[in-house]
């Protein structure tokens, strides 16, 4: 069956398949490749069956052999033009591709192969999809590592290195198809020599850069940061002198080709809540258990999608897909008010369920969030859960347990506040413990700001009712004031106190109470279901003290702006960016060791410096460099800037309570 497409509804592209075709291109060809992919992008894509089809002109066009929408190979692209295969249309049409790994060998494999961390915006590059082993059946043990780098992967590293590093210099302005390739050439080199966490950061930073490039909706230019740091940190640490004197960590540092899966057992799994997973390239739900010990888990349905427009609801639709777990025939919104009981289980380290064809699992009974074992991940304090979150943040994604950014938190609603002088307005709310510590006000946000999901419109029924209590499920974001992404709430332990026994935070002045009907199990799913008006019900209280007032705006914090925006910038604009007037440079400097930050202006002075350095022949034309020190100078200033964002978060949510909205 023949279907239209919109047209940047391209299939997916291996990114060897670019590397190859980009080179096979003259130099003359090269420089004209940029020009050609956006003329390229103007042409209408049609598809049919596993053939999609792009009028390059009048008699010639481009086919795309993708069979399971990915092209595995440079044969499955041809082109009708004279100058084929060498010709400019191949390689501006995987150009336009999205990047993608290989389709899996048996079935798709469930959504949890998506990463639903960190950002809600969540560009998540497809690239760091990790794929199921053999029908999801727990991997043989492997041999040891090598305790030292091999002369193939010591020379891929280096050449993954130089490639980031000539991508630094030219910034996203300047990173055309060509960079782009040559990145992705580097990365498929270390993967073959068995270096998979370079490799997919490498394919993480293409993604990410084309989203700059393209002006997509979901390109964030901090994860940006965060994925080229990334690289930049792995490939340095390879090829530098500290791996000798330190080789312990070199199993984290070559990654694995695929997740691990161990045998579990039996199983008792009760639902927490669903989300939905929308991403560049793929849509769907993922659902979230906890088991008797407390462990978190994950089910999850997602798919790669073709068309953006029509993404959003995909995913909404997801949450009514059946649970792949078993021969359960639960969907995931109803699961995460219920059980399950598993047998034959298998789990990887992120906690990811396996759905092999040894797995059984049959529907069991939920648990409410006020009953145990679920009622103890709201029995931590915020400061600890946070901590426990900014931990996690440092161990490769594929080592990090499940929900280690999840927050569980009872709070208290303070209404809609603006986040400064003419700012747009913010819902805050206000941590509640049972400990006596610290409860600071926190910002909550959408889990995901795209407006076809609930997240948003439930929010805004949210904040006209200052004093409602809740228990919420979020993920932190990470700020120096405390916010969060909240993705689920239910009632708080106290909603069922009987009216002549007041709540025990009857004296904040509650004006409204969550009241839910019987089939929600006192919870909602914020990105998947909607809150109506009647499930806020005017609270039958005493006369007592009114609600508190929101916080005062703090003044402005210490100048941590003025080293991040010149990291951010260096990766927009490339080496160029780092030549202001000496005024500018002087002003930053006194900015910053005025506010004690004396080692962010070292590091933003040798930054300027590193990137004024530049070699010239005897006509002081500029020689073409290996930019290994800019590299090196901006990765200290990135890496200094992330500790000093983590621990400005970590301070924020403390003891000691910092007030929010902060004046921009």
């Amino acid at each position: 069956m023949s279907a239209t497409t919109r047209e940047n509804d391209w299939p997916g592209v291996r990114p060897e398949v670019v590397a190859e075709v980009v080179s096979g291109l003259s130099a003359r060809l090269q420089k004209r490749l940029d020009a050609a992919v956006a003329k390229l992008a103007q042409r209408p894509v049609s598809r049919s069956g596993d053939e999609w089809r792009v009028p390059v002109d009048e008699e010639a066009s481009l086919v795309l052999h993708a069979p399971g929408g990915v092209v595995v190979g440079p044969d499955d692209v041809r082109c009708g033009c004279l100058l084929a295969p060498a010709c400019v249309h191949r390689a501006a049409a995987v150009t336009l591709c999205p990047l993608a790994e290989a389709p899996e060998p048996t079935e798709p494999a469930p959504a949890a192969s998506v990463p639903t961390e960190p950002a809600p915006a969540a560009s998540v590059p497809t690239a760091s999809v990790p794929t199921e082993p053999g029908g999801d059946e727990p991997t043989a043990t492997e041999p040891p590592e090598p305790a030292t780098l091999t002369p193939a992967e010591l020379a891929a590293a280096r050449h993954l290195h130089r490639a980031a590093c000539a991508l630094l210099a030219a910034g996203v302005s300047g990173a055309g198809a060509v960079s782009q390739a040559e990145l992705l050439r580097a990365a498929h080199r270390a993967r073959v020599a068995g270096l998979y966490r370079p490799a997919a950061a490498a394919v993480a930073v293409v993604t990410r850069i084309r989203a700059a490039r393209s002006g997509a909706p979901d390109h964030r230019l901090a994860d940006l940061v965060a994925v080229l740091r990334d690289l930049l940190g792995l490939t340095t640490a390879l090829t530098g002198p500290a791996l000798a004197a330190a080789p312990a960590p070199l199993g984290a540092l070559r990654g694995t080709a695929r997740q691990s899966y161990a045998e579990e057992g039996g199983l008792r799994l009760y639902g927490l809540f669903a989300e939905p997973v929308l991403t560049a390239t793929h849509a769907g739900a993922v659902s979230w258990a906890v088991d008797t010990g407390g462990r978190l888990s994950t089910v999850a349905e997602v798919l790669p999608h073709g068309d953006a427009a029509a993404a959003a609801p995909l995913a909404v639709g997801a949450g009514n897909r059946t649970v792949r777990l078993g021969d359960a025939a639960l969907s995931h919104r109803e699961f995460s008010r219920a059980g399950l009981a598993v047998q034959g289980a298998t789990r990887s380290v992120t906690g990811r369920l396996g759905a092999g064809a040894s797995v059984r699992a049959v529907r069991a009974a939920g648990a409410d969030w006020t009953a145990e074992p679920v009622a103890r991940l709201w029995s931590e304090p915020p400061a600890a859960q946070v901590a426990r979150a900014l931990a996690a943040q440092e161990l490769p994604y594929e080592s990090r347990p499940a929900g280690s950014d999840l927050l569980f938190l009872d709070v208290t609603l303070l209404g809609a506040a603006p986040s400064g002088p003419g700012g747009a307005l913010q819902l805050l709310g206000r941590a509640r413990t049972r400990t006596g510590g610290s409860e600071p006000v926190i910002v909550l946000r959408p889990g995901h700001e795209h407006p076809d999901l609930a997240f948003r419109a439930n929010l805004a029924l949210l904040a006209p009712a200052p004093g409602l209590r809740l228990r919420l499920i979020g993920r932190l974001e990470r700020a120096d004031r405390p916010e969060l992404r909240v993705l689920a709430i239910g009632t708080p332990p106290d909603a069922a106190a009987p009216a002549a026994a007041p709540a025990p935070d009857a004296d904040r002045g509650e004006s409204h109470r969550l009241v839910l009907p019987a089939d929600r199990a006192g919870r909602i799913n914020l990105g998947l279901e909607r809150l109506q008006t009647a499930d806020l019900q005017p609270a039958e209280r005493s006369a007592g003290p009114a609600p508190e007032p929101l916080p005062v705006a703090p003044p402005v914090g210490p100048p941590v702006h003025v080293l991040g925006r010149r990291v951010e910038q260096t990766v927009t604009t490339g080496r160029s960016a780092l030549a202001p007037s000496p005024a500018t440079a002087a002003a930053d400097r006194g900015l910053l060791r005025a506010a004690g930050l004396a080692t962010a202006a070292d590091l933003l002075d040798g930054l300027r410096a590193a990137g004024a350095d530049r070699p010239r022949d005897v006509f002081g034309r500029i020689v073409q460099d290996d930019h290994d020190a800019f590299a090196t100078a901006w990765l200290a200033a990135a890496d200094y800037t992330e500790a000093l964002a983590v621990a400005l978060c970590s301070a924020a949510w403390g003891d000691e309570e910092v007030p929010y909205p902060a004046t921009p």
